[in-house]
């Protein structure tokens, strides 16, 4: 007798740890909105591995469903912010439904054995029939019929279909690369609807000024409309325009393709204009005031009191230079026209000079200095000078007073008033100067003294 109940004892032991009477595991609660088809077995995942199983599910006092999950030790304790969602996996199936947990940072709180997920961390699933259930009967009975005819379209062609769906293969691929970059950034992509939902916001507050363009353009749009005759007018010279312009832009292709040099040569130069320009800035940001001063005096509202109206006062320049004026009880000719006259007949005494301009301004340079100024402004001094003393006997001696002129004219050239072209230097080796031009009757033999 002792010996079968040490038997019995044993098997309802045994039956005990099978079966969890003696409390092992750790299992939480998750209230979702509605159980959506879960069934007792069913998986807890995580990121796709199994987790755990459906222990049960039971029904709040408020209408939810509470679903009791067993979790395997590896993920125990859950952490505060875990979130659960019954996925479906596949839609082929009724019953083939499964948690997907998105566990919480470890640094989370723990949840304690028998805790609670509330359902602001739960999503159930969305079902077909809750889908085809928010269309109105209509509607419905429509899908019906598109169903059906598919499925009356479709039979019999599996095989033509199968291949057909070998052809989108490639579209899905890249639809799937498509989804697949445009996931690769999701900070950025969420910015970007972010930012989307900023600017449709901004246009939903600015709704009334949005309605006011509506209204002007339909307003523009029917004041258009009522101009039909003038608008047909209009496209009909459209064509000629057009050819017009067509022999005009051919031309334009031609000068585009005259200016390459131009922009060519003009490369070196637009590299330099970069800093010059950067210099010119502050001067052009300095310049305002005065331009602005400038342009009042150019230009004031009101009657004679700016320089463009004081302009129109005075003779017009063409009248004054081109047109021939009635001056003293006499047509004469423009000043234009006289100041052309009068040096055309001053060509021989210019041509006449010409070959001495290197002579005369050598002279006043060897003579003087140019550009001095003085109190009566530019100023061209001109001076000669003679030596006091004489080398007599091997020695410098001093001329005597008395005797400076007579040393003066035997030493200097005087009386040459008939140079010719170049001999204000002394005569090159070659005999290029000095130089005798044809019809001058010049005296080539009044030269400089010495050599």
């Amino acid at each position: 007798m002792i010996a079968l109940l040490a038997v019995l004892a044993a098997v309802i032991l045994a039956a005990l740890l099978l079966l969890g009477g003696g409390g092992g595991g750790y299992t939480v609660k998750a209230n979702f909105q509605n159980a959506s088809q879960l069934v007792k077995g069913n998986l807890v995942q995580v990121a796709g591995q199994s987790v755990g199983k459906v222990k049960s599910i039971d029904l709040t006092p408020d209408g939810q469903a509470q679903v009791v999950m067993s979790i395997n030790k590896d993920y125990a304790p859950l952490r505060n912010g875990t979130k659960a969602i019954v996925r479906q996996a596949s839609l082929s199936g009724i019953a083939n439904r499964y948690v997907d947990l998105t566990l919480a940072p470890q640094s989370a709180a723990k949840i304690p054995d028998g805790g609670v997920l509330s359902q602001n961390f739960t999503t159930s699933a969305v079902d077909l029939d809750q889908l085809f259930d928010t269309f109105d009967p209509a509607t419905q009975h429509d899908l019906q019929k598109v169903i059906q005819g598919s499925s009356k379209m479709q039979k019999g062609h599996g095989k033509e279909m199968n291949e057909g769906l070998a052809y989108l293969n490639p579209s899905l691929a890249a639809s799937s690369r498509v989804f697949r970059e445009l996931n690769r950034d999701t900070p950025l992509l969420e910015r970007f609807i972010v930012a989307s939902s900023k600017l449709v916001t901004d246009v939903a507050d600015r709704r009334d000024d949005l309605a006011g363009l509506v209204d002007h353009l339909a307003t523009t749009t029917t004041a258009i409309g009522d101009e039909q005759q003038a608008l047909a007018s209009s496209i009909g010279k459209l064509p000629d325009f057009m050819r017009r312009s067509n022999t005009t832009f051919l031309n334009l292709r031609a000068t585009l393709d005259d200016l390459d040099p131009l922009v060519a040569e003009s490369k070196p130069v637009a590299k330099k204009l970069r800093p010059f320009m950067a210099e010119l800035r502050p001067l052009a940001r300095d310049a305002r005031p005065t331009l602005r001063d400038l342009s009042e005096v150019l230009g004031r509202p009101g009657a004679d009191n700016d320089l463009l109206e004081l302009t129109k006062l005075q003779v017009p320049l063409r009248d004054a230079t081109v047109r021939p004026v009635n001056e003293n009880g006499k047509k004469r000719e423009s000043s234009f026209a006289a100041s052309a006259r009068s040096l055309h007949d001053y060509t021989p005494e210019v041509a006449f000079m010409r070959p001495y301009a290197p002579d005369v301004l050598g002279w006043f340079d060897d003579f003087s200095h140019s550009g001095i100024y003085d109190a009566l402004g530019a100023a061209s001094r001109v001076g000669v000078h003679a030596s006091a003393f004489t080398f007599l006997n091997g020695q410098l001696s001093p001329v005597p007073p008395e005797l400076r002129q007579q040393a003066f004219q035997s030493g200097a050239a005087l009386r040459q008033n008939n140079r010719c072209p170049g001999s204000a230097e002394h005569p090159n080796d070659d005999h290029s100067n000095p130089w005798k031009p044809a019809g001058n009757d010049c005296d080539p033999s009044q030269l400089l003294p010495g050599k």
